[in-house]
């Protein structure tokens, strides 16, 4: 009975999780899609581009990729979120004992890689269709016209291993998110309590989202920009790529843009992140609320 209970409270937290991943998602993901092309393609602008986007694509110019980052959600958010509770619930079993801000930061750590892991074939596909909504804007041929479509020619045109494609700097990243991620929300949100600054309530969770969001931002956005242009770039017709591998990568933007190109979009992402976070988190905890389950 013990052992039922507890895959009953696993399996409502990856759905709960999955549904606030999906939420989050859609709130922000026109914020992803501006930092995405800031990161491939240089626009200095954000609010040029995103004048740019509305003039040639409309509104729904702004979604273009979201249905891979859906689908990324479905694997990624619910496998780290879990694991992450699971693996601290698993070394604390007293109540009155909290783990040390580095044992969070390694287990965030690891949970973020093995979702990413299984999540990065879809990261591939919405990364390749929000640099398409920049081609089909200049009156060029987008390579794939749908997530399927792009799933498909990527296996028939690079192999099955093509869909992990970058997987080094997007395990990387993932590392250095859900370290500053995972382990600062939890850390902030019962520092936030128990110092009695709030209750564990929407205020808790927005200072709490806030502070992990500026953390998890600082510390991933180098390997956000090498995974984006690793994954983005595709085979010539001789079959080179111009990048060989992440360390070639960072190489070779820090000699040609400056070190500062490796926090380029840091305030387009710090800007999705945050809200993601507050959306997702006060969703999540709401969700837990009305299903019965404790705070996170």
């Amino acid at each position: 009975m013990k052992i039922q209970e507890v895959t009953n409270g696993h399996t409502t937290k990856i759905s709960l999780t999955a549904i606030s991943a999906m939420v989050a998602e859609t709130a922000t993901f026109p914020i992803d899609l501006i930092k995405t092309r800031l990161q491939l393609h240089g626009e200095s602008s954000a609010v040029r581009l995103v004048s740019e986007i509305l003039r040639n694509d409309g509104v729904f110019g702004l979604y273009k990729g979201l249905s891979p980052a859906i689908i990324r959600h479905l694997f990624y958010t619910p496998i780290r979120i879990v694991n992450y509770e699971f693996l601290r619930n698993l070394l604390v079993r007293d109540d009155d004992c909290s783990l040390s801000l580095s044992s969070k930061a390694t287990i965030g750590g690891l949970s973020g890689v093995i979702a990413q892991v299984v999540a990065s074939p879809a990261d591939l596909v919405k990364v390749r269709m929000q640099a398409d909504s920049r081609m089909a804007s200049q009156g060029l041929q987008p390579r794939y016209c749908g997530p399927f479509d792009a799933f498909n020619k990527i296996i028939r045109t690079e192999g099955f291993r093509g869909l992990w494609k970058g997987v080094l700097p997007n395990v990387q990243r993932a590392f250095l998110v859900n370290m500053g991620e995972l382990a600062c929300y939890d850390h902030a949100k019962r520092f936030v309590i128990n110092n009695n600054i709030a209750n564990d309530n929407i205020y808790a969770h927005t200072l709490s989202s806030i502070m992990s969001g500026l953390a998890a931002t600082t510390l991933s956005c180098p390997a956000d920009v090498i995974k984006t242009r690793m994954m983005n770039q595709a085979a010539d017709k001789q079959g080179n790529y111009k990048y060989r591998n992440s360390y070639d990568c960072l190489v070779k933007t820090v000699r040609v843009e400056g070190l500062k190109a490796l926090w380029k979009g840091f305030f387009p992402t710090w800007a999705r992140l945050g809200p993601w976070q507050f959306v997702f988190w006060v969703s999540y905890e709401k969700f837990r609320q009305i299903a019965g389950l404790s705070s996170f």
